[in-house]
């Protein structure tokens, strides 16, 4: 799941290649080098920590990618394999690229926080104007499920109403809300449900993990059981109907408060 401008003392180092996380220097892909729609496989490509080239990435690799870079456990990596293996037309495949995740409404689909819809144009490459759109949602320097949720929410409804072959099934909002998620689980805090916004801006700008800004690999183990619970953060703050629970609490407060 275009982005912020970093600070200015910041180009110098951001021009040459470092190590973020050790051993792992970030490259630029080069013209022969596949990417997909997904930021965060193209960052592990961009790091090395998957096929620099995009290609004949494994389940193995997956997993230890994973592993290294953000402590998923292997159950998990193993299980975002097979989400994404699907993408491999050839039967009983082992492997996939990410050329093959491009291919559109197998994985890939419509109202991207970060790329245009396929009826648009390239539906892989990093859309500036399409982050610009998802950032006006972002209302604070730390982002939280209800800020990532109305920039899911705005992306959609400005595909539906404009793009003439818009589709987002329920499979995808699965999807989706996994991909909004995202950002907590690689750079944020999984408990409070937050994450800082120029981490989340760089990452995705770059496709490069954000050193540079303070940020390290963390030490926790990530499981299925987080995903599950910020997808369900992201959907239930993606919910535009509100109940009467809040507003019956004012009011008790406000006449036990002697207010009326």
């Amino acid at each position: 799941m275009g982005l912020l401008s970093l600070p200015i003392i910041l180009s110098a180092v951001l021009a040459a290649a470092v190590e973020p996380p050790k051993g792992h220097p970030w490259l630029a892909p080069g013209p022969n080098d596949y990417r997909g729609p997904c930021p965060m496989l193209n960052t592990l490509s961009n790091h090395n920590f998957l096929p620099h080239d995009g290609r004949n990435i494994t389940k193995n690799k997956v997993v230890s990618a994973m592993s290294s870079a953000l402590n998923f456990n292997e159950s998990l990596a193993a299980l975002m394999f097979e989400m994404a293996i699907v993408a491999n037309p050839e039967p009983n495949a082992t492997f996939f690229t990410l050329d093959q995740l491009n291919v559109h409404n197998v994985l890939e689909h419509d109202g991207s926080l970060s790329r245009t819809d396929a009826f648009f144009g390239s539906n892989h490459i990093f859309n500036e104007t399409i982050f610009n759109e998802t950032k006006v949602y972002w209302t604070g320097e730390i982002l939280d499920a209800n800020m990532l949720a109305n920039s899911k929410i705005a992306r959609q409804l400005n595909s539906k109403a404009f793009n003439p072959t818009y589709r987002f099934t329920s499979s995808v909002e699965s999807f989706s809300l996994g991909e909004v998620s995202a950002p907590i689980v690689a750079f944020g805090d999984l408990q409070a449900v937050t994450v800082n916004r120029t981490l989340v801006e760089y990452f995705f700008e770059n496709e490069r993990f954000p050193t540079e800004l303070g940020w390290s690999t963390r030490k926790e183990v990530v499981n299925i059981e987080d995903i599950l619970r910020l997808s369900q953060a992201i959907s239930d703050a993606s919910n535009l109907i509100t109940t009467d629970k809040e507003v019956v609490s004012t009011q008790r407060r406000d006449l036990h408060g002697g207010l009326y």
